[in-house]
This record gives C-alpha cells, sequence and structure tokens, in this order.
C-alpha cells in the first residue's frame, strides 16, 4: 500500500508533544502536512489515538472528507462538527467535537499516533461521527495511509 508521509512542525518524529497540543495546556491542535495522495483519491480522513491509554485505544481526533487537495491542516482547528473545507470532526474519547489533547496519567509517556488515510470515497457521515463509524465506512477503500508519532508523560507525584 503507499505511503503517505504526515509531518508537524510542532515536534519531531517519536519526541514529546509540546504542553500547549494538550491538555495541560491550551489543547491546540498541532499543524499536520502531507504528501500528495495517491490520483484516484477522493478524501482523506484523520484518526488521533493513544494505544497506551489504560483499558483501552483512546481516541483523540476524528476528522473526515477533508478534501483530496488538501496538504495540510493549520495549527488550532476549530472543535467544530463542519469545517469550511468541507470535512467533518468526529466525536473523541473525551465525549467532545474535534480534538483532544493528550492527558495520560501519571506514570510513563504514551505514545499519540496521528494517522491520515487517503480514501477512494467521500464516507458522507454526519459531524460527530466516532472512530468505530468511521473506520466501518473506509473499510476497503484506502489508498494509501501515514502516521505520525509523538509521546507525551507526566511525572508520578513524590507525595
Amino acid at each position: 500500500m503507499p505511503t503517505l508521509r504526515l509531518k508537524t512542525s510542532a515536534f519531531t518524529p517519536g519526541t514529546e508533544i509540546p504542553v500547549p497540543f494538550t491538555r495541560d495546556g491550551s489543547d491546540t491542535s498541532p499543524a499536520l502536512a502531507w504528501s500528495a495522495p495517491p490520483e484516484n483519491t477522493r478524501s482523506l480522513a484523520l484518526i488521533a489515538d493513544d494505544p497506551d491509554a489504560p483499558g483501552r485505544t483512546w481516541v483523540h481526533w476524528v476528522l473526515y472528507d477533508l478534501p483530496p487537495e488538501a496538504r495540510q491542516l493549520p495549527e488550532g482547528i476549530p472543535p467544530e462538527g463542519a469545517l469550511t473545507s468541507g470535512a467533518r470532526q468526529g466525536r473523541n474519547d473525551f465525549g467532545t467535537i474535534g480534538y483532544g489533547g493528550p492527558c495520560p496519567p501519571p506514570g510513563p509517556a504514551h505514545r499519540y499516533y496521528f494517522k491520515l488515510y487517503a480514501l477512494d470515497r467521500t464516507l458522507g457521515l454526519p459531524a460527530g461521527a466516532t472512530r468505530a463509524q468511521v473506520e466501518r465506512a473506509m473499510r476497503g477503500h484506502i489508498l494509501a495511509q501515514g502516521e505520525l508519532m509523538g509521546r507525551y508523560g507526566r511525572a508520578r507525584s513524590s507525595g
């Protein structure tokens, strides 16, 4: 499967996500940029999650139906269901629409994956769709994908 190169100006892949992009800071979504998707791409989707969360993978961001000509997302995407580009944002595991930054319990740093998918169709889901709904709609329609990983942790208190 072809690979999309996904990057951010906020952090180097595999390194610490700066506090402004976490719930300890201003909870701002990082700027993202990516390489051109395959020619027959009809939309892009993005899912950000934490596989190290206690109990299950925690979903931090669901965004779909981004236009295929898009090559970036600016920093600070507003927490709105419908974006001016025509893209839609889904519900994260905090129960809100849009981006919800890292918020791990004290202990070892968690890994946060931003995964971008090039799709051969638009999903047409309403704003507020869940990760499961988006993944179900994407099944069999992924042309290329890419990922970016950052880490974030909170020290244990020495209480």
